[in-house]
């Protein structure tokens, strides 16, 4: 499989619609760091090809660099999947632009330069004017720093309220999501071990949409206990097409996972 990293992803590729007139998806397949099975993490053709997979929602995380820049990345550092390691925050964009964060990808996948060419960090502005092109899927961003004031504030500013949620399991960002924009979803992510009971008390005062478990810990009865009370269940992070089928036979709604377009095909059988 060539990994062609010019996706030809041109905005006439989607039909632009009037904001009004939106017509999200509603699958229950979010693409975790966008399409990440088949392009490198958190970059713009990962997103590209999410939104093309068909999933409703893409799923990205945030950080706040040292110019005050919120980039999509997922880690504190971008050793993991760069040709340099520098830690996010105490670097300025035009620092982190100088990386190649497709440089993991590329090794686990044993592909070349031509295969897959270099990638940079994306800024969150740039994947959600993409995002906004289409009105078909939606995004959460995931903060992982304190940055959630900032990304409230972009999003407002590009009028983009109607196509982002957040989610994370840090209560405190989660619940500022929902003091400086209730009208935004927030999907309250948990470890297996959590206290259900308590979980869905709090996702209820709190106005949140949605628990999504760690697969691990799922149960039926937990999933009923969610859907009971008027809040969507949701597993986090699944590949494996077997324990797909597993977790929507026991009424799991919404799955995070890095491959949406096999959990696409699952669905549809």
């Amino acid at each position: 499989m060539k990994f062609v990293c010019a996706l030809l992803f041109t905005l006439n590729l989607l039909t632009v619609l009037p904001a009004e007139e939106h017509s999200f998806l509603n699958n229950g397949v979010t693409a975790h760091r966008g399409n990440s099975v088949a392009w490198p993490e958190n970059t713009i053709p990962a997103f590209e090809s999410g939104i093309l997979a068909g999933a409703d929602w893409l799923e990205l995380d945030i950080f706040l660099t040292k110019d005050g820049k919120l980039v999509v990345t997922h880690d504190k550092t971008t050793k993991r999947v760069g040709d340099q390691n520098r830690n996010v925050s105490d670097s300025t964009y035009a620092e982190l632009k100088t990386i190649d964060v497709a440089t993991d990808f590329r090794r686990r996948k044993q592909l070349t330069r031509t295969e897959c060419p270099p990638q940079r960090m994306p800024l969150l502005e740039e994947v959600l004017l993409l995002v906004k092109q289409q009105h078909k899927t939606r995004v959460s961003l995931q903060p992982k720093a304190d940055c959630v004031k900032e990304a409230v504030a972009l999003v407002k500013r590009l009028k983009m309220e109607p196509w982002v949620g957040f989610n994370d399991g840090n209560l405190n960002f989660m619940t500022q999501v929902k003091q400086l924009a209730p009208e935004m979803p927030v999907f309250w992510d948990r470890g297996a071990d959590t206290d259900i009971a308590a979980d869905i008390k709090i996702a209820r005062q709190r106005g949140f949409e949605a628990l999504v478990l760690h697969y691990s810990g799922i149960t039926p009865e937990k999933v009923q206990q969610i859907k009971a009370a008027g809040l969507e269940p949701g597993a986090w992070t699944v590949n494996d097409p077997d324990l797909m089928q597993q977790l929507l036979k026991q009424g799991v709604e919404r799955i995070y996972t890095d491959d949406p377009s096999l959990l696409l095909a699952l669905k549809n059988q």
